[in-house]
């Protein structure tokens, strides 16, 4: 999805048209995707959350988020200009095993990803990291604070989740906009810096 940028030649003028970069936003199950998408997306954010039903039972864990009552079924879809020349398209990825089919398409032409954990839930996103390592895909992690979740620092969590120490692990709260979007400029940023040289 990223294409060089280009100038148009309008009415005697230049105006850039900003370069389309697509970023995933993935995790386990409850972690806060489609809170992070919607709380810094610049235009209302394409959800498909439907209600947790019964048939979900003994299928969807709900360990340490009782009170949810949507999820994901398919992809969270959010956009944000970082900078006159980039624009970030945000895919947020449903977080349960039986849609996990769905990844590979959504994870085709990505620069990087968010992984986004829950320090109350971490084996939750073990599957998230496997995934992007192997398929050579640059991520961070970013941890969301939850209000009532302890606190760890950084080589705690790394050392916990086995995250190489060449991948960023940041902060965040995936409600607030400026949070967010920081914890995409770093993935941005990682994911340049990932890039062959020359």
């Amino acid at each position: 999805m990223v294409s060089p940028t280009s100038d148009v030649d309008t009415a005697g003028g230049e105006d850039t048209i900003p370069t389309p970069v697509k970023i995933i936003v993935a995790g386990g199950f409850g972690v806060g995707k489609t809170t992070l998408v919607g709380s810094v997306s610049e235009i209302p954010p394409l959800t498909t959350e439907e209600l947790l039903t019964e048939a979900s039972d003994g299928i969807d864990d709900l360990a340490g988020v009782e009170r949810k009552t949507t999820t994901t079924v398919a992809l969270d879809f959010g956009r944000i200009t970082i900078s006159p020349k980039h624009v970030l398209y945000l895919f947020g990825t449903p977080g349960q095993d039986r849609f996990w089919f769905m990844w590979d398409e959504l994870a085709r032409g990505a620069i990087g990803c968010v992984v986004l954990v829950d320090t109350r839930r971490l084996d939750n996103s073990f599957a998230a990291i496997d995934y992007f390592e192997r398929r050579r895909i640059p991520f961070i992690v970013a941890v969301n604070v939850f209000d009532d979740a302890q606190q760890y620092g950084e080589d705690e969590i790394r050392a916990a989740l086995a995250v190489p120490t060449h991948v960023p692990i940041v902060m965040c709260d995936a409600r607030k906009r400026d949070s967010a979007k920081l914890t995409l400029i770093k993935l941005v940023k990682h994911a340049m810096s990932e890039l062959p040289v020359g």
